[in-house]
């Protein structure tokens, strides 16, 4: 095997180790993350991406009605949601 062979075995070892460690890892994230906003469901509490906090009053295909604080309703799309969280948006238990 020449020089040109282990620079080709090395350039396909790098490239498995930029798979595993980048670009597969990156893959299972997505796929969470649109299985979460698939079963979103109203009463549920999240944050979007633009750090909104609010709890869903309604679910639509491509988009959500968000209670604030201060009874603000806000209608934002799915891919905007970011993830679940724990938060009191101003209610007494």
């Amino acid at each position: 095997m020449g020089e040109g062979g282990s620079q080709l075995i090395m350039l396909l070892l790098i490239l498995g180790i930029f798979y595993f460690f980048m670009i597969r890892p990156q893959m299972k994230k997505q796929k969470e993350l649109k299985k979460f906003r698939e079963s979103l469901q109203v009463g549920d509490k999240i944050v979007t991406i633009g750090g909104i906090h609010g709890k869903i009053l309604e679910v639509n295909t491509d988009n959500v009605l968000l209670a604030c604080e201060g009874g603000t309703k806000i209608r934002v799309e799915k891919t905007a949601v970011s993830n679940g969280v724990d938060i009191n948006l101003g209610e007494t238990k």
